[in-house]
């Protein structure tokens, strides 16, 4: 383990479009400011862009809402459109909610990437036009690959991308980046078998490596989408076959479902 690691913002990248090429305008902000990138550095990259760049999106005025999504949205006060695409990205819905606080409540949607989230991760913040939504990239694992290979094709060494999303936690106040799409970097770390500082062997200790990296970044990353790449240095880890499914708990380990 590292005594210190070090992590920064690409400053100076665009606002991305659909059909941009993010992994190419990473290339070249990083070139023009006479940076580069080295064998071990892992770069947490925000859905957003991504998601921007490769058009995922959806269009209030495209969706008509079914007799599921018309009751749905009665019962948390969202238009009934939005309703129908969170449904769309969604295996389930795990709980419906809305406060009398509240102009509108909340669903907690099980994503078809297996992800529990809020309303399937479907948002209109930093969309670029009056009732677009941005949706999760369809493969984020995918996204992160390829991304993943041009800048080690670019840069001539192992490198490791994660995608993340800010979600909300169940039994704590507030929202953290996660980790969403992987290349390379581990997600769970095994320890079983090693010491503890005692000398006793370890039987459950995993950590969650790549959450842990993509929570760091959202002390940098700006929810204002102008900070959408951080670039962590000098960490400890090993090049991988990963995804972000090894972070979701298996069905029958769920003690809440």
């Amino acid at each position: 383990m590292p005594d210190s690691m070090n992590m920064f913002r690409l400053m100076g990248l665009p606002s991305f479009r659909e059909g941009d090429d993010l992994a190419q305008n990473i290339i070249d902000t990083l070139t023009t400011q006479n940076q580069t990138l080295v064998a071990g550095d892992i770069l947490v990259i925000a859905q957003k862009v991504v998601s921007k760049s490769e058009g995922a999106f959806a269009y209030l005025d495209d969706i008509t809402p079914s007799e599921e999504a018309i009751e749905l949205a009665k019962t948390v006060n969202k238009d009934p459109r939005k309703v129908e695409v969170i449904l769309s990205q969604s295996n389930r819905i795990v709980r419906a909610m809305k406060r009398p606080d509240q102009e509108e409540g909340v669903l907690i949607a099980e994503h078809k990437n297996g992800y529990i989230c809020a309303n399937a991760a479907v948002d209109e913040s930093n969309a670029d036009h009056p009732g677009q939504l941005i949706l999760l990239p369809d493969d984020p694992d995918k996204s992160a690959r390829l991304l993943c290979h041009k800048l080690e094709a670019h840069f001539g060494c192992d490198l490791g991308v994660i995608i993340s999303d800010t979600f909300g936690r169940p039994w704590r106040l507030g929202q953290t980046n996660v980790a969403i799409g992987l290349a390379n970097v581990p997600g769970v770390m095994h320890m079983l078998g090693e010491l503890d500082a005692y000398g006793r062997p370890l039987s459950v200790t995993a950590p969650a490596f790549a959450d842990e990296v993509a929570a760091a970044s959202g002390l940098l990353m700006e929810k204002s989408a102008k900070s959408p790449v951080i670039i962590f240095r000098g960490l400890s880890w090993s090049k991988t076959d990963s995804s972000s499914r090894d972070l979701i708990r298996a069905h029958n380990e769920d003690l809440f479902r």
